[in-house]
């Protein structure tokens, strides 16, 4: 079954990096109840740089829950709660080898559409604290991907994906970043 083991929202803050402050929305935190996904994010979560984050192709963000257990032999001494990738949705049954791009999924009472895999940025590394985390995040193969969403509603933990149409013709997710890597 798929599901959505956590949903995570965070606003920007400020993070010193080299002599310099920048600003990221990557520190996600899980939150209780339902929360409304909108097109261009969850209710009570923002984005620092919209060039690069967020916008109507990027509302959302899933993780594989299943991933975490290679990141804990991974990185032994880091504590990894749910969100800690910057994913706004921890899923669990979801894979890059099944996910394809323009799969529609209910979740919730929201639809949405598989629009990419995610490429992270610098500041995965300032999260982890680790110049290294870009590079061996991307060669894990374990990025997750975006979404768009095409009909707003309310999520939650517990709550079912649904696969509502497969993109037969299309890339999967892991196809896209291997070809990328």
């Amino acid at each position: 079954m798929m599901k959505i083991i956590s949903v995570n929202v965070g606003v920007p803050r400020k993070v010193a990096l080299k002599g310099r402050t920048v600003a990221t929305g990557i520190f996600k935190e899980p939150i209780e109840g339902r929360v409304m996904l909108r097109r261009l994010n969850l209710d009570g979560d923002k984005q620092a740089d919209l060039s690069v984050h967020g916008g109507v192709d990027k509302a959302a963000y899933m993780y594989p829950s299943e991933h975490y257990e290679y990141w804990r032999r991974e990185l032994p001494s880091m504590k990894l709660p749910w969100g800690m990738f910057g994913e706004n949705f921890t899923t669990e049954g979801l894979l890059e080898d099944a996910v394809r791009i323009g799969d529609r999924f209910r979740v919730g009472t929201a639809e949405v559409v598989v629009t990419q895999p995610r490429f992270p940025c610098y500041k995965l590394g300032i999260k982890f604290g680790r110049a290294d985390m870009v590079k061996h995040f991307l060669a894990s193969g374990r990025t997750g991907f975006y979404l768009s969403v095409s009909r707003e509603g309310n999520v939650a933990a517990g709550d079912a994906i649904e696969l509502i149409h497969r993109a037969n013709d299309k890339a999967t997710i892991a196809d896209i970043v291997r070809l990328n890597a």
